[in-house]
């Protein structure tokens, strides 16, 4: 029996940088991560912020010393749009799930919706779904609940900037979907932590006939407000047409640096900072904040305390840097 080729060994090598990936339906934030890592060949990445594999849209993904500054891409704001069935119920509440319970979905006149969907906006206390990648016990809830462990998720106060029906042609016009209920088509801005799928399953309950996750995807995440994203066949097609190609679809760790306050310094501060040294004056304002060198390249986080010092918190060490002197 002839053995099939084996693929050739990626070599890995230091990379940085952001790629805007616009994730598919039907794969894991951590699959559509190694996908790109392998294609890109970067030795070190992360994604800021998952996206359900039910999901797609916008995944930011940090390359090499970019993934510095993940955390503070997780808390940004982000914005959706997506569909709600109604009438149906699920276990993960959205349309990968196992139905729980179908309900009649009563009357309804967009001015009751609005008036759910204003009662799920501002600061609110939220319920995160059973099937979470939150953790207990060091352990993420969904594994928790696929062992059938009773799982009692605690609410949490997040921000809804936005929840607003964009269209509900079906429910008006009697449309029934093959797959169930009426539906909902809706926007939504948050701020971290917010779970859409709680907030569509909240809203049918509101609404008395329960509902679910049809659809969702991802439009923007700050700074990133109107993004260029790339597909895995847009980056492949690119990858077969060579490199340079490739890394052009890269942006410079600088694009995601808008969150953090500037701070500016000379050559000879720089280099202070990037060997662990704080330095004295009055730097302001207190508090993290994104270090730039005289050409205008980021330098890494630093934080100034009350006293106006400037400490390193996170320097970069890119891939295409001359070493620091010792």
């Amino acid at each position: 029996m002839s053995r099939s080729p084996q693929r050739p060994r990626t070599v890995f090598r230091k990379l940085d940088g952001i790629l805007l990936l616009d994730k598919p339906t039907g794969m894991s934030s951590n699959q559509a991560l190694q996908r790109v890592r392998h294609l890109f060949r970067a030795e070190k990445g992360g994604h800021t912020g998952s996206l359900d594999p039910l999901a797609t849209g916008l995944l930011p993904v940090c390359f090499g010393e970019a993934t510095k500054i993940a955390g503070g891409l997780l808390g940004a704001r982000k914005a959706y749009d997506t569909v709600a069935r109604l009438g149906v119920v699920t276990d993960t509440d959205d349309a990968d799930g196992q139905p729980l319970r179908t309900r009649p979905v009563p009357p309804l006149r967009i001015a009751q919706i609005d008036a759910a969907l204003q009662q799920l906006t501002g600061r609110i206390e939220q319920r995160p779904p059973i099937y979470s990648a939150l953790k207990r016990g060091g352990e993420p809830l969904y594994a928790k609940a696929r062992r059938g462990e009773v799982v009692e998720v605690e609410t949490r106060p997040v921000d809804v900037h936005a929840f607003e029906l964009q269209s509900a042609a079906d429910l008006l016009d009697g449309v029934v979907d093959p797959q169930g209920g009426p539906l909902l088509r809706l926007h939504v801005e948050c701020g971290s932590g917010t779970y859409v799928r709680s907030l569509v399953r909240d809203l049918g309950e509101l609404l008395g006939c329960g509902a679910h996750v049809a659809e969702l995807r991802r439009l923007w995440v700050d700074p990133f407000r109107d993004p260029r994203m790339w597909t895995l066949d847009e980056l492949q097609a690119l990858a077969a047409r060579g490199e340079r190609s490739l890394l052009a679809c890269l942006l410079d760790i600088e694009a995601g640096m808008l969150a953090w306050p500037a701070v500016h310094v000379d050559a000879a501060q720089a280099a202070r900072l990037q060997h662990g040294q704080a330095l004295n004056g009055r730097y302001a304002p207190a508090g993290e904040v994104a270090v730039f060198g005289p050409d205008g390249r980021a330098e890494g986080l630093g934080h100034v305390d009350g006293a106006g010092r400037l400490r390193p918190q996170r320097m970069f060490r890119r891939a295409d840097a001359p070493a620091v002197p010792a």
